[in-house]
């Protein structure tokens, strides 16, 4: 590794496990060597809008996952994306921690805790059912989204300028691990024309 720093971008929705894992795994690189993470919220309800082909059961997901993400973006919007970090951590530790497809109420009920854990309002919980800050929302999702183009979901990083989907990770590297599928994926970063590897998914998410 020749970096002594880096900045690394993570778009991620709060209700992603992909999204988790990824950011779990820059958490463990961060943790290692010197490295800058900045997170900003997309949407897997704004990435699936307007879609006809989304089975029923996942439109029901993706319908309760905007509810969190709208906390996310009214969170970034009052009080500076400096928070989302902390805020994602304390909601994912209550909801990846125990894998389970939550509801909505259950997901009010997670943002409960999550927000006063950080020093946050648990008044901002209330935003999971206001449309206030939606356009806030949809330009940080658009900004992550105009990085890789429209065929994709969540997560999207970007490392050294370059962004790209994901990376999707099954299960959370630590230690060498993770400093080795980070100086893979800063690698392939630097070239150009280089777009997707990928491989069907077929085994459930890991977050221990």
């Amino acid at each position: 590794m020749t970096d002594d720093l880096e900045t690394v971008d993570l778009w991620f929705d709060p209700v992603c496990p992909y999204s988790w894992t990824a950011s779990r795994w820059l958490h463990e690189v961060a943790g290692r060597r010197p490295l800058t993470v900045r997170y900003h919220v997309m949407s897997l309800y704004l990435a699936n809008e307007g879609r006809a082909d989304v089975a029923p059961a996942y439109r029901r997901s993706v319908d309760d996952s905007r509810g969190p993400s709208r906390v996310f973006a009214a969170a970034a919007t009052r009080f500076g994306e400096q928070v989302l970090e902390e805020l994602y951590t304390a909601f994912g530790e209550l909801v990846f921690d125990v894998w389970r497809r939550p509801t909505a109420q259950e997901y009010r009920e997670v943002l409960h805790l999550a927000l006063p854990r950080v020093g946050l309002p648990v008044e901002l919980a209330d935003a999971m059912e206001s449309d206030a800050h939606d356009e806030e929302m949809r330009a940080s999702h658009d900004a992550g989204m105009a990085l890789v183009g429209g065929d994709v979901g969540t997560p999207i990083t970007s490392i050294g300028g370059t962004a790209f989907f994901g990376p999707v990770l099954n299960a959370i590297p630590r230690g060498e691990e993770a400093l080795d599928v980070f100086e893979a994926a800063r690698r392939l970063a630097r070239h150009p024309e280089f777009f997707e590897l990928k491989r069907t998914r077929v085994r459930p998410p890991v977050f221990t």
